[in-house]
């Protein structure tokens, strides 16, 4: 039995995980790790390996993903597994820090409903196509952006903002290591995640059809077959 921990996407909370982690239960305990502690990427995953079990399974979203590269910069020793979902290892581009400063400059100090009416479009355009005007999902991305709140997203945006490049430190990742990507990602071009499977040693890329950023809520059943074989194989 492994213990697993899932590290959430900006704007997430543990309910982006929701289908994954009644699948994965039967293999072990599951946790959702807090990205709402530190001012940078490394202070967020200090603070995850804090209160984490010894030695676990981890499995990051978006910027889950790139918390979970540090995690491994830090602590190693610890992580017996690794599932990178809808991320990559590339820091942001003059374009990508450009736009989030923007957003960031049009959430601060927003009322929550003001705030919901911002992030709505922004998380629907993350969907697949298929997906987009399903509005479950649209209900499902505002309650959790509203649940990380203004103040919260702020200090995620300079995180990510400022994160390191990991490409350099991929071949030295020696833990079996699930690659996940929608094949309709509008941030992850399924080449960044080629990318990744290429570099780590014991990857396995697995590319979900008609899936767009959010993943494991858009494909729930491909994501957790994939899981499954990860965390049991």
């Amino acid at each position: 039995m492994v213990p697993t921990v899932f590290v959430p996407g900006l704007l997430c909370t543990a309910e982006v995980f929701a289908p994954q982690i009644a699948a994965l239960w039967p293999y072990g305990p599951v946790t959702v790790a807090s990205t709402l502690e530190g001012k940078t990427i490394a202070e967020m995953a200090a603070a995850i390996l804090a209160s984490a079990p010894p030695r676990f399974a981890l499995a990051g979203i978006s910027m889950g993903g790139y918390i979970s590269f540090e995690i491994l910069r830090q602590a190693p020793e610890r992580v017996l597994k690794l599932a990178l979902l809808s991320t990559h290892a590339r820091p942001d581009s003059p374009e990508q820090t450009a736009q989030r400063r923007v957003f960031a400059a049009q959430a601060h100090s927003l009322s929550s409903e003001a705030f919901a009416a911002l992030i709505a479009p922004t998380l629907k355009a993350l969907l697949h196509p298929a997906h987009q005007d399903d509005p479950d999902f649209s209900k499902n991305n505002v309650r959790m952006g509203q649940t990380v709140g203004v103040d919260a997203l702020q200090r995620q945006l300079e995180a990510v903002m400022a994160r390191v490049d990991s490409r350099p430190s991929l071949p030295a990742i020696a833990v079996p290591t699930l690659v996940l990507v929608g094949d309709g990602d509008p941030l992850i071009p399924v080449d960044r995640a080629q990318e990744m499977a290429t570099a780590i040693p014991h990857a396995r890329l697995v590319v979900v059809p008609e899936c767009g950023h959010l993943s494991t809520l858009e494909q729930p059943a491909a994501v957790n077959r994939a899981l499954i074989e990860w965390i049991a194989g």
